[in-house]
């Protein structure tokens, strides 16, 4: 016979989910030795038409008079555990009923009926229709023994106002806890400081406050939340009473893709080189995928390279990453993130790092292990990487056959996880071991702006593709070379027709599912009258010039330049060659959502599914999905939001951003009041690419308005990719709101000889079209002009 009635320590895991929110923790708690007070659960299956079954009566008071052997004059608490409760989305806090101190069976038998029917309240459809959740809740019920307490409190392991990691901070009364929950009695407040668990508070809890700190940060670390934690004292006895994630700390909710990570917690966030990348709004299947690349790299958990997402946006959580610098090398935040070197860009100095107070020994023994195995596994990429380059177009093709011959549901699945999945983490790990080679240039770039200054370091790092070609300028030469007769059609699209401004998004079509895409691109060109060769002829004269001029500075150093040169132009070439094949595989992944939903009946609506859900799909597994609508409602929403700051501190909340008259487009601080940004005429950036332009701004919003930018005018956007290189070579200069030194619109503006200015952070808000500026890309700076 089916148990209605099961004790915390014998819960499966499969049951789990019929046990309700309050009693699954208990019960993993209970399992995993935390001192959590005896008791059991009652399932929903133990009521039949709204009554308790005598079957599970029975077997409830054998329970009961099992813990009443052990404990004399035992008394219990009757608690909810309403399926919909005590989750990240809401804990239903004092919603339901919970009777407490019932000693008798009889007493029991009825508080049991009055948590189970009190599902039906009004302040429970309340709640609820607030929450945006359905008004009718299964719930099952918790009989626990009732600690008598000295002392109640409660404990949040980060604030949950801020989400400020540094302290878990607390309070309680004495007596029972639900006088602290109504708030009957004044509670005494308390800080539990990290990383060591320094307390802070009256003394008659600070010899309990170190194991509730070891308690708290271990379910922390094994939920992978931060909690909010009812404990008491009694008998000079700690217990765990409850532990739930904190509701206000959310990252939002995945079913109907509300999803903002910034409101997790107080850390910065940044999206300088990643949204050049990715531009588009994450679709919520795209999401799903770009997840599994981040777990699969498995690198600092909660920086995310690629699936940070802040409404849509990729974002990376760099709080993490320089919190374990911090932590193993005992530097300040700065310092700390300057050992990353330019990557991320400039962080203003006015904005603080949020720092996660890791104990040294706790990043040794579970973060520093997973940084070493992702190291090792890069440089043996790296060892394997030509034969990557050379094996993907072939692989790309001949799956893309097998994709399109699938015939059955089951036989797409078994491609997708045996071949596809597996191929696709591979080449992500060979874009990362490729970009690795990057730092060379990194490096250099310092080296030399100390021997010869900004500009003529600027130039020298102009000339990286050498006598070959770096992939990301092979779009533009290659539709000069159609033009030339140097290169057919299909040879193009089978070099370049996977790249385009959208590549990392899997719901728009690559160019190449546009007949006309490349039509119009030569036309483009024959119309603008571009010389690429030209431009590139012309920047290796000035990178010529800046070679001469160094060896006459630095007669003894010219061997040593022409070693690091070499070593800067092979990390950039294999950097752009590994990320051009890893999104020709990349772009494999919308074949397989394609056809899986021609097989699935979703047509184009597949791309509103997660991976997950898709994999369940093909298999014969019958889901229930009802919020799909509300997905496509909170992706539309999205794409209708400006650009958002590139640089993130703490919980940002778009649409409240949106309200502020005064807001900043280059970063937003929620530690610091509202500072307009300043009005000068002079704007800020990264020098991207050396040489000094006058002309008229063009705004663009994206590459498809390309067809505006006149001949010599100021191309200004929000951030560009190789989707864009196609128009630079009408652009008198370039200016971006997002990137850095490295990023692609530096790189191809330098090679192009083209002046740019990177990562300014409001250039779109500040300039408009016809706006007259000058470029200084040598020094990253744009002069406003007053005429």
């Amino acid at each position: 016979m089916e148990k209605n009635v099961i004790k915390f320590k014998e819960l499966l895991p499969e049951q789990q989910a019929f046990a309700g929110g309050k009693g699954s923790m208990l019960s993993k708690m209970f399992q995993r030795g935390y001192p959590v007070p005896d008791g059991f659960v009652i399932l929903p299956t133990a009521f039949q038409d709204e009554y308790l079954n005598g079957e599970a009566w029975k077997q409830i008071q054998l329970l009961l008079n099992d813990i009443r052997k052990s404990n004399a004059d035992a008394k219990f608490a009757i608690r909810s555990s309403a399926f919909s409760e005590d989750n990240a989305q809401a804990s239903f806090a004092g919603e339901f009923e919970s009777v407490l101190n019932i000693e008798a069976d009889k007493d029991i038998h009825e508080a049991i009926y009055t948590v189970f029917k009190s599902r039906e309240s009004e302040r429970v459809k309340s709640y609820s229709s607030v929450k945006g959740m359905e008004i009718t809740h299964q719930i099952a019920i918790v009989v626990q023994l009732m600690v008598q307490s000295e002392i109640s409190g409660v404990l949040f392991t980060s604030d949950p106002i801020t989400g400020s990691y540094t302290s878990m901070i607390g309070n309680y009364v004495y007596g029972l806890g639900e006088q602290l929950v109504s708030g009957e009695s004044n509670a005494f407040d308390f800080k539990i400081n990290r990383p060591k668990g320094k307390y802070e508070g009256p003394d008659d809890f600070k010899k309990y406050a170190l194991k509730l700190f070891k308690y708290a940060s271990n379910l922390e670390n094994e939920f992978g939340k931060p909690q909010d934690i009812e404990w008491a004292v009694s008998k000079g006895r700690l217990y765990i009473l409850q532990a739930r994630p904190i509701t206000t700390l959310s990252f939002g909710d995945l079913d109907t893709y509300e999803i903002n990570y910034s409101m997790m917690s107080d850390e910065l966030w940044i999206n300088t080189n990643v949204a050049e990348a990715i531009p588009d709004v994450f679709s919520p299947f795209n999401w799903s995928i770009e997840s599994r690349l981040d777990e699969a790299l498995d690198f600092i958990p909660g920086y995310y390279v690629l699936s940070g997402n802040i409404c849509g946006r990729p974002y990376m959580n760099i709080s993490k990453r320089v919190s374990v610098i911090s932590s193993m090398l005992g530097k300040d935040a700065r310092s700390s993130l300057k050992l990353l070197g330019d990557f991320y860009g400039d962080i203003p100095e006015e904005m603080s790092i949020p720092i996660y107070p890791y104990a040294r020994f706790e990043v040794i023994k579970n973060i520093l292990p997973k940084i070493i195995k992702t190291a090792k596994k890069s440089t043996k990429d790296f060892k394997t990487l030509d034969k990557f380059l050379k094996l993907t177009p072939e692989w790309c093709k001949n799956i893309r056959v097998k994709i399109r011959d699938a015939v059955t549901k089951e036989e797409l699945l078994s491609l997708w996880k045996n071949e596809i999945q597996p191929y696709v983490n591979e080449a992500w790990s060979s874009v990362s071991a490729g970009a690795i080679k990057i730092t060379n240039v990194t490096t250099l770039d310092k080296e030399l702006i100390k021997l010869v200054g900004t500009e003529d370091a600027n130039t020298l790092l102009s000339n990286l593709r050498g006598d070959e070609e770096l992939a990301s300028l092979g779009p533009v030469a290659g539709i000069s070379k159609i033009i030339n007769g140097e290169l057919s059609r299909n040879e193009y699209l089978n070099k370049y027709g996977h790249r385009g401004a959208h590549e990392y998004e899997l719901s728009i079509p690559d160019p190449m599912e546009d007949d006309n895409w490349l039509d119009k691109q030569i036309e483009e060109f024959k119309k603008s009258n571009i010389n690429v060769d030209e431009l590139l002829d012309k920047q290796r004269i000035k990178f010529e010039s800046a070679k001469s001029r160094f060896e006459k500075q630095y007669p003894n150093k010219i061997k040593w330049l022409n070693k690091k040169l070499e070593k800067a132009s092979e990390g950039a070439k294999l950097r752009e060659e590994a990320r051009s094949e890893f999104v020709r595989v990349f772009r494999v992944v919308r074949a397989f959502a394609l056809r899986a939903g021609e097989f699935l009946d979703l047509g184009d609506g597949v791309f509103f599914f997660y991976i997950n859900e898709i994999e369940e799909l093909l298999s014969g597994e019958k889901l229930k999905i009802n919020n799909i609508a509300a997905r496509k409602e909170n992706y539309e929403k999205y794409k209708t939001l400006p650009t958002l700051p590139s640089i993130i501190r703490g919980r940002f909340n778009p649409y409240e951003w949106l309200k502020d008259p005064n807001r900043r487009m280059d970063y937003y601080d929620a530690s610091m009041p509202a500072v307009k940004s300043n009005d000068s005429e002079v704007l800020k950036g990264c020098a991207g690419a050396a040489g000094r332009k006058e002309g008229i701004v063009r705004i663009l919003s994206n590459p498809e308005e390309g067809d505006k930018l006149l001949f010599g005018e100021i191309l200004v956007a929000s951030t560009t990719n190789i989707g864009w290189t196609p128009i630079f070579p009408k652009a008198a200069a370039i200016i971006t709101d997002i990137g850095a030194p490295l990023s692609h619109a530096a790189i191809v503006a330098r090679e192009m000889g083209i002046p740019a200015v990177v990562g300014c952070g409001n250039a779109t808000l500040r300039l408009k079209t016809g706006d007259r500026v000058i470029v200084d890309g040598g020094n990253g700076i744009v002069e406003i002009l007053k005429d």
